[in-house]
Formats: C-alpha cells, structure tokens, sequence
C-alpha cells in the first residue's frame, strides 16, 4: 500500500462525513417500511420489501462497483456514488406523485446502487490507511456517524411522515373508497420535500468530495500471507478468511437489519402505539452507539479485533433469547439491545477478512459489500414468518440465534484459517 499523505485525519474526517450519508439515508427504512405500509395499503410482508429493495442493490451492484473504482479510483468512486444516491432520491418524486409502490422500490435499488459503490471505496480507504491491528477502533468512529445519523433519520422523516399514524390509521377506516384514495394521495406527498432536500444535499457533497483534498491510494500487489504466497492464489476465493467472513457479513447485517427495520412493526404486534413504535429503530441505533464508543475504548488496547466479535456474537444469542421469550416493552428492550451486540460486528469482521488478501482488496470488499444483501433476505424472511398465525411476529426472531452462531465460529475459528487445504485435511 502506497500512503500519499502523512496523517490520516483529514481523510477519516471526510469519511466521517459519507458515513453519516450512509447511516441517514440507510436507516430511513425503518420509518419508510410502516409509512408505505399506509400510503399504499401494503401488509406486512409486502412493506418489507422496502427494505429488500435497498439491501439487494448491494448484492447486484457490488462487483459492477469494483469494476467501476478501478476506472475511477476512490475518490472519484465516491462522488458518483453521491450522485446515483441522488437521482434514486429523485424518484420519489413521481413515486409519490403517482402513488406506485414499485416506483419507491426503484428509488430504494437506486439509492442503494448509490451507496454500494461508495461503501465498496470507503470501507477498505478507512481499513487500510493505519495499522490493521486498529481497524476496528477506525471503522468505529465511523460507525459512531452512521448510527447517530440512524438514530436521527428515522425521528426527522417520522416527525414528518407520521406524526400523525394512529388517528389516520383510525380516519383511513371511516371513509369511502373516494375520498380514501385523495387521502392516501395527500399522505404520499409528504415523503416528497424531504427527498427533494435529500437530492440536493447529496449533490452538494459529491462535488465537494471532487474538490476536497481527499487523497487516492494504492492496493498492495502482493497478499502478506507468509503460508501461501499471493501468485499462488489464482482466485479471491483461495482465501478462505474472506470467503467466511463475507458470509459472516451476510448474516450479521440480516440480524442487524431485522433488530432495527422491523422493530416499528413489532412494537405494534405488542400492543404499543405507532406514533411511539416509530421511534424503536432510534434505540437500536442508539445502542449501537454505546457499542461503537466500547470499541474505541478498548480495542485493540484491551481486547483483540476477533475477541470483540466473540462477545458480541455471544451476547447477540442472549438478547435474541430474551426477547422471544418475554413481552410488551421488555421484549422490545431486548430487541434494540441487540445494536449494543451488533455494533462492533461489521468493525471486526471487515478487517479480519480481507487481512492478507493483497491484490484481490477491491474485488474481496466488492464481496464483503454483496454480503449486505443479507439485510434484504432476512427482513423479508421474517415478515414472511410473522404472518404465519403459528409463528407470528415473535417468534419469528428465531432466524437470528443460528446467524449469531456462525458469527461466533467465525469469530474463534473461522477468520485464522488459512487454507481449504487445512479444512480438508482436519475431515
């Protein structure tokens, strides 16, 4: 890796800055799930698919990105990452307009593809510009702005999109299919301003990343690993630390999603009202947040990269089992716990996956984001099983306890092997 500047400060505090834009834009979904639920007279299974059609951008989008960043570099990566977000943005506009729900999911893909390409640039920029031994404690402070934008996102476009939930939810019953359609077209409208500004601001940081001092830096040509020499690798696939840790990815960000997105849904399926439910995504958010600041705290000071993770996946198993197993306000509690056990995941496994992968960076992060997609699987799998009367919305977290297993394989076993060969000859 060829560094062109000599501290790393003024490139974390622009990262600093997009990974907010990640957070903000991402987490909306969970205010935007139980809106459209309203606004285009959804069930529950079919307003996860908000969340489906921004998380599987990642999965379709992220080698097209690698590719993309090989022409373009970061830094300009970035910007036009900024502006897909922003046209995405853009269409929700005539979505809004028209009321179809399928133009909103296109916006959602759009706005995704947007931020696939810039996650693909900015997690490796921030991994590899220090010691990898500190990642996480890097990736933390930018997880401290993603979240505290997520907890800000849903809480600014619920003021705005839902203040009004429960008694419209009541109005929405008592009239006739006329006057009900012009309603439901009034309720739509509102989501366009915000998108409007949203278009606008995204436009702005774009060409300020164009024009910012942001450095562009180079990939290793060669893998460090001291086993197995990197010409001996003929595939991204030969490294089974990566292989394992993007679907470690996959699953962590499925628990992730679905502790947060469905959160709103679930607090009703309890008896709480939605104009407090909509708020439950902000304290997963919030909790995260602690998490991210233990992590600044002690690693790698006190605590190694893979032991963060061991805990984490150790407490996720606990809080997913506390919260099926109580209710009301308690289970919900246990629910956006899960933000404190899910915080340090992403810190933690990023590095350990792509450590030694040299060549193969870029196309080894395009996988790790495709495993983003994870988010898009499991909120639609859970809303599948919260309407199957045996299982219902509760019981339905059952499908996190197994991700949290494998993450903490992963966490003791799966991030050190270094060859499939070595697997092969244990069996």
């Amino acid at each position: 890796m060829t560094q062109k500047f000599k501290t790393p400060i003024v490139p974390i505090t622009i990262l600093a800055a997009l990974f907010f834009i990640f957070g903000f834009a991402t987490w909306l979904n969970g205010t935007l799930i139980p809106y459209l639920k309203i606004a285009c007279e959804l069930n529950t299974f079919q307003s996860t698919f908000v969340a489906f059609a921004f998380y599987i951008s990642y999965f379709v989008m992220a080698i097209p990105s690698s590719w993309i960043l090989k022409f373009t570099g970061f830094k300009k990566g970035m910007m036009v990452g900024l502006l897909v977000m922003a046209v995405g943005a853009l269409i929700f506009i005539p979505a809004a307009n028209t009321r179809t729900y399928g133009l909103f999911l296109a916006g959602l893909f759009v706005i995704g593809t947007g931020l696939s390409l810039l996650q693909t640039a900015s997690n490796p920029y921030i991994t590899i510009i220090g010691p990898i031994e500190s990642a996480a404690k890097r990736i933390s402070i930018m997880g401290i702005c993603n979240k505290v934008a997520g907890v800000l996102a849903p809480i600014i476009l619920g003021a705005i999109i839902l203040s009004d939930a429960d008694t419209l939810t009541k109005e929405l019953q008592g009239l006739d299919s006329a006057a009900r359609a012009i309603r439901l077209d009034e309720i739509a409208a509102r989501v366009i301003n915000p998108y409007i500004i949203m278009a606008i601001i995204l436009t702005g940081l774009a060409l300020m990343i164009r024009f910012s001092p942001l450095p562009e830096i180079e990939m290793e040509q060669n893998g460090d690993d001291d086993q197995i020499p990197a010409e001996d690798r003929k595939s991204v696939f030969m490294y089974p630390n990566l292989v394992l840790g993007v679907i470690a990815i996959f699953l962590y960000v499925g628990v992730e999603v679905v502790a947060g997105d469905t959160l709103p849904l679930y607090g009703q399926s309890q008896g709480i009202a939605l104009s407090e439910a909509r708020y439950f995504t902000s304290f997963t958010l919030a909790a995260m947040v602690i998490g991210y600041i233990i992590g600044i705290i002690t690693i790698p000071k006190f605590i190694s990269q893979s032991s963060a993770l061991a805990i984490s996946a150790g407490a996720g198993i606990i809080f997913s089992l506390c919260a099926i197993f109580t209710n009301s306000y308690t289970s919900v509690l246990f629910i956006a716990l899960l933000g404190l056990a899910n915080a340090l995941m992403w810190p933690a496994i990023w590095p350990l996956a792509i450590h030694g992968i040299g060549k193969y960076t870029k196309i080894g992060s395009a996988l790790l984001i495709m495993g983003i997609a994870g988010g898009a699987v499991f909120t639609v799998l859970w809303g599948r099983l919260s309407m199957i009367h045996a299982i219902g919305h509760q019981l339905a977290y059952w499908i996190m306890v197994p991700c949290y297993l494998f993450i903490l394989y992963y966490s003791i076993n799966g991030h050190r092997i270094s060859s499939w060969k070595k697997i092969r000859t244990k069996n």
